[in-house]
């Protein structure tokens, strides 16, 4: 019996638990990095902060991180990631420049070539800030 009882009220808690229908909708956008600090140049072995200023368009989009894609071995496309709300009744322009930070470890020996994402021009394409970071030969220190 009491084997029945916990059986009965754990399947009661799951199934009012699974509400997924809460009104929140939300959708994934890419935000418009304005600017970024990096080192001149890398150590290999290092792990580094990057310093990245993006723009928030409006209190409806929230920052929620880095999409780093390694395209080739020393090459990564970086893209700040917001959430943005759909649900919001009045969205309020901000416009505000915000900073965020990411580690990056210097694996390899060659220059790294960074694509972070600022925004499209005017045919829609993504356009990018690159900067390119050479890494210090270990021969040399």
């Amino acid at each position: 019996m009491k084997k029945m009882l916990f059986l009965m009220f754990t399947a009661i808690a799951l199934l009012s638990s699974c509400d997924t229908d809460n009104d929140i909708n939300f959708h994934y956008e890419a935000l418009e990095i304005k600017s970024v600090e990096m080192p001149e140049s890398f150590n290999r072995g290092d792990i580094y902060t990057i310093k990245v200023t993006y723009l928030r368009p409006d209190n409806c989009t929230y920052f929620e991180g880095f999409d780093v894609v390694r395209e080739e071995v020393t090459t990564r496309n970086i893209v700040a990631v917001a959430a943005v709300f759909d649900n919001e009744e009045e969205c309020v322009a901000l416009n505000t420049e915000q900073v965020a930070t990411f580690k990056f470890e210097v694996l390899y020996q060659d220059p790294y070539l960074f694509r972070y994402r600022t925004g499209k021009d005017e045919n829609g394409e993504p356009t990018y800030l690159e900067i390119t970071v050479p890494v210090n030969d270990p021969s040399t220190d």
